[in-house]
């Protein structure tokens, strides 16, 4: 128009007046460009039968990983795919643009995490101007008060001695130059001399973590030991000698080692578990008195001790229990401590118990008691301990709390109620979703750490002094100043004394203490509610929404759902939600049967032969929104991430037009295919989640839920988008079967389309990259709902 205007006014000035233009032609409409065409690929049948079941795979060869014409062929699709999505979302790009920029604004700017003190040092990890992966440092606590520098954490140094204060064990950039460009860490201990670090970083061209331990003073790599496809590591004779596990080619966990550090002796083989389906683990108890050894399967699961300061004295077995269980030994001061699942005499527990017995009882003499009495509406979710305390995280019904009490337990009083211990109750926030006890390394102290998380409120860091009953918010975002307190060291947030009466509940505390909590409840509501499933089952919904953008009955809305393994689904706030919520989208969470938060039988409720109740219990949930119109109809979609992503792929299989857009993360699509012929390694734990083909009911099951067998013929479908990438458990071969299998099969409405974008590796790594895909979700989601 600028351009049209300036022409005119020439002309005028030129002429003196503004003359008829003759033979005037008006411009041509440009029509809208052509709507992309999805890519084809061929189809090469492939008929199966097992049990009593035949059944034909079209897309089959897309998991031929070892034919090099198929693969070919699947590089060419994927790449078509690729450049697909990006044309289908083109008109969104300047969103994109403004959605990354949003979410990358708000990205917490930590300079360091949370420093963790453990005898004399803060060890911590921090970010380098210019570098991608963070390095891990350590300074001493009697010369960091003087010297602490909030705006650059490697600053401060120590004038007497002539030193700078902080010591960098481990350069994690420099990592990633010795395995190929990418550095991820799976485990890291120091050893309790703080002499040594051992640690496995991810070997991505040989698929498997590598060991290594390096001399903290020189910061050399120590010679051995230096042993691969390593999943667990306990350090023993206090530092000078390190356990480690190893797995087999299936990812097994089966053999334990020891290596006695400086020296050249080969590493003792201290138990090989010859049953390929028997598991090991193991962990150091907090007082490296004793590494404890768990065996486990499907049939039975057995604790043994090693003694850490002679570790070739032998393994001492003092529990064991028939089926899997899940087991945590800890020692306190001649007792040991059993924190289980294990079924009580012969009847399946529903949730973890704590049991006590003296640490010099013989097996099988050894005697197991209780030290709660049961209390039906108090769960113990955690425990942890230090050499005065012990810190309990409970929950009742939807509630969390988190309590201490004092050690060592009353002698001779036998199984109490809770109350009796004269707990005391720790003050939290509201809506708390999660707690996560930190590290807590440091036995002698008794200052603990934990995350706290609620649907609206970024995570809080926070220490608590279990004996002096003070407490400091450590680390935690402020997500209406965008940024983010870091306590470096020191505690400059306000230090709150407890005077809460043993028993009284957390939400009865009346402090300022409610004001320190970076709360964001005043800006967005949370409503939980108690929807009936098909069976009557009441599922728990969580929505989370800005009043001042919601519109009644009018507002898009964003189901998240996962339901598998008894994990917990994520409600944490996360910033890049603040993007929708702020356009007046609600965001709700379904705690579906199969995940956790309802003790072992909603776990089983909702897995292998029991599967089809948590598709059900999400599909109930997503009418509730719409029936109580807190979502306008054809207004809803639906987030799944991996088996998640199978919960809400199978929903939308049984009531495609419940749903107007669906994100599947990594997705687990292709179930009976994936359990029949595994490409890449199943452990027990996933045959028990989803079934075991072998067996005739669960393979009908399986069957009857996998997502990629259930797609049905000529009926709309609802817009999808699927994120993959090569680097996941769930092959990319998944969601490119299942994305061309829904093309072909349902009536393809180019204004819903279904999309394959393939992530890059590096994602989970970088924040930035994981905004980009962020936005890009987000803009998918909001121009489906537009449209």
């Amino acid at each position: 128009m600028r351009h049209l205007l300036t022409a005119v006014r020439c002309f005028y000035n030129n002429h003196g007046s503004l003359t008829q233009v003759r033979h005037y032609k008006p411009p041509k409409t440009s029509r809208p460009p052509a709507a992309p065409s999805p890519p084809k690929p061929p189809k090469k049948p492939q008929r199966f039968t097992f049990h009593d079941h035949t059944w034909e795979d079209p897309y089959s060869w897309m998991s031929s990983l070892n034919d090099k014409v198929a693969m070919r062929h699947m590089d060419m699709y994927i790449e078509q795919e690729e450049k697909y999505a990006e044309a289908v979302m083109s008109d969104t790009e300047r969103l994109q643009s403004k959605l990354q920029s949003e979410m990358a604004s708000r990205l917490a700017f930590e300079l360091s995490t949370p420093p963790l003190r453990w005898g004399p040092w803060l060890y911590y990890r921090r970010v380098e101007e210019g570098k991608q992966y963070l390095v891990l440092c350590r300074r001493l606590v009697s010369l960091n008060e003087e010297f602490i520098s909030h705006k650059s954490p490697a600053a401060g140094f120590d004038f007497t001695s002539g030193k700078k204060i902080e010591q960098k064990l481990l350069d994690y950039n420099q990592e990633a130059e010795r395995f190929g460009g990418y550095a991820y860490e799976e485990l890291s201990e120091v050893s309790p001399d703080h002499k040594f670090l051992a640690y496995t970083m991810y070997d991505k061209d040989n698929d498997y973590f590598t060991l290594s331990v390096r001399n903290l003073n020189s910061g050399a790599l120590c010679s051995k030991p230096q042993a691969v496809r390593v999943s667990n590591i306990a350090w023993a004779k206090d530092g000078q000698a390190l356990i480690y596990v190893v797995s087999d080619q299936n990812k097994r966990p089966y053999q334990i080692y020891c290596s006695i550090i400086g020296s050249t002796d080969e590493d003792a083989l201290l138990l090989e578990e010859s049953n390929e389906n028997v598991y090991v683990n193991i962990r150091h108890t907090k007082d490296f008195h004793f590494v404890c050894v768990h065996t486990f399967s499907t049939t039975s699961s057995k604790v043994f001790l090693i003694n850490a300061a002679d570790p070739f004295s032998g393994l001492t077995l003092v529990w064991e229990c028939e089926g899997l269980a899940h087991c945590i030994v800890e020692h306190h001061e001649g007792f040991l401590y059993l924190f289980t699942d294990a079924a009580k005499e012969g009847q399946e527990a529903d949730n973890h118990y704590l049991l006590r017995c003296p640490v010099d009882a013989s097996f099988p003499s050894r005697t197991w008691e209780s030290v709660f009495i049961d209390d039906q509406g108090l769960v113990v979710e955690d425990v942890d301990f230090c050499k005065t305390h012990m810190a309990l995280i409970l929950r009742e019904g939807r509630t969390y709390r988190l309590c201490s009490v004092s050690l060592p337990l009353p002698a001779g009083k036998g199984v109490v109620h809770l109350k009796e211990l004269h707990p005391h109750f720790l003050p939290l926030p509201k809506y708390v979703s999660q707690i996560a006890p930190g590290p807590n390394y440091d036995y002698y102290s008794s200052t603990m750490r934990f995350t706290i998380s609620s649907p609206v409120m970024p995570d809080a860091v926070v220490d608590y002094d279990l004996s002096y009953g003070k407490w400091n918010i450590i680390q935690q975002q402020n997500m209406l100043r965008e940024r983010t307190r870091i306590l470096y060291g020191t505690a400059s947030s306000a230090t709150i004394s407890l005077n809460a009466k043993s028993g009284e509940s957390v939400n009865e505390l009346k402090s300022d203490s409610d004001n320190l909590w970076n709360d964001l409840s005043e800006f967005y509501s949370c409503e939980q509610y108690d929807v009936p499933s098909h069976d009557g089952i009441s599922v728990p919904l969580t929505i989370i929404y800005s009043p001042k953008y919601k519109k009644e009955n009018q507002n898009p809305g964003l189901l998240h759902g996962h339901g598998a393994y008894g994990e917990l689904l994520d409600k944490r706030w996360r910033s890049e939600l603040k993007s929708l919520l702020d356009r007046g989208w609600v965001v709700a969470f379904a705690d579906v049967r199969g995940g956790g938060g309802g003790g072992k039988k909603w776990h089983h409720d909702g897995r292998r032969t029991k599967k089809l109740n948590s598709i059900k219990d999400f599909i109930s949930c997503a009418r509730f929104l719409i029936e109580k119109e807190i979502v306008k109809e054809h207004k809803l979609a639906g987030w799944g991430y991996s088996a998640g992503g199978l919960l809400v792929a199978a929903a939308i299989n049984c009531c495609p037009d419940l749903f107007r857009a669906v994100v599947l993360e990594v997705p687990f699509l292709d179930a009976t295919n994936t359990l029949l012929y595994p490409i890449l390694p199943l452990i027990a734990a996933d045959y028990e989640e989803f079934g075991y083909p072998g067996d005739i009911d669960d393979f009908h099951a399986i069957r009857n839920y996998s997502p990629y067998d259930n797609i049905q013929k000529d009926v709309l479908y609802p817009a999808v988008l699927v994120t993959s990438s090569f680097n996941t458990r769930f092959g990319v071969w998944e969601a490119a079967k299942w994305v061309a299998r829904v093309r072909e099969s349902t009536i393809y409405d180019p204004k819903r389309p279904i999309l394959l974008n393939l992530t890059t590796d590096i994602v989970e790594e970088n924040r930035y990259l994981q905004c980009k895909e962020s936005a890009l979700e987000t803009a998918f989601l909001i121009k489906m709902m537009e449209s």
